[in-house]
């Protein structure tokens, strides 16, 4: 039996991508095990990221998106990494097609305060680089909690900041899924970073749990 076959699937973080690549090529010889492995692998990170363009109806997206997955499975071509930016792009499309069918705009997700990190000693670097930023924002907040500020964000800097600081893609494989330049990619980034930064100094996002 594969590596791929005993992914623990905690939700917290994707199998290395190696293992990813193997359990995708034995999902498309009908190796249910190795779906589920892909399926545990990457569903977490799916979740996120349809949240951060429909809120609370990521669920459904995602539920979509597996299908489509299923029945895509054996046309693809390409390693683990390749395979985690399809199913992304993927996810990404069937949330539009979520916006344009209801004509709704992108669900904010309110931050409980009680949640948010005790306040910084030092002071977040509203005005710093790009890397301080997103250096400061993984080490302040939880995953949840920075997805939840990061939802709050216009609809292109919040999938910039999603893909490239919480998925930790790169700008070309951001680019892609997003379908616009890396130097587009790369301004949306560094516009989200900094309104993130701000969101983080304020008063009410500096509570802590009473």
């Amino acid at each position: 039996m594969s590596d791929a076959a005993h992914c623990g699937g905690n939700g917290v973080s994707p199998e290395p991508l190696g293992d990813l690549s193997a359990a995708v090529v034995g999902a498309q010889q009908g190796d249910e095990a190795a779906f589920r492995a892909v399926y545990r692998s990457l569903n977490p990170e799916l979740l996120r990221y349809a949240a951060v363009i429909v809120g609370q109806d990521a669920e459904d997206v995602v539920a979509e998106t597996w299908l489509q997955i299923a029945r895509d499975v054996l046309r693809f071509e390409g390693d683990g990494a390749a395979f985690r930016r399809f199913a992304l792009a993927v996810t990404r499309n069937r949330a539009r097609d979520v916006l344009r069918r209801r004509r709704r705009r992108v669900q904010e997700i309110t931050v409980p305060t009680e949640e948010l990190p005790e306040p910084r000693t030092s002071g977040a670097p509203c005005g710093g680089s790009t890397v301080d930023t997103a250096e400061v924002a993984g080490a302040e907040l939880s995953t949840r909690e920075i997805v939840s500020l990061v939802s709050t964000l216009p609809g292109p800097q919040a999938e910039a900041v999603l893909l490239r600081v919480v998925l930790d893609l790169d700008t070309r494989s951001t680019a892609e899924i997003l379908g616009k330049r890396p130097g587009a990619v790369a301004m949306a980034l560094s516009r989200g970073l900094k309104k993130l930064a701000r969101l983080m100094e304020r008063p009410e996002a500096t509570a802590v749990r009473r």
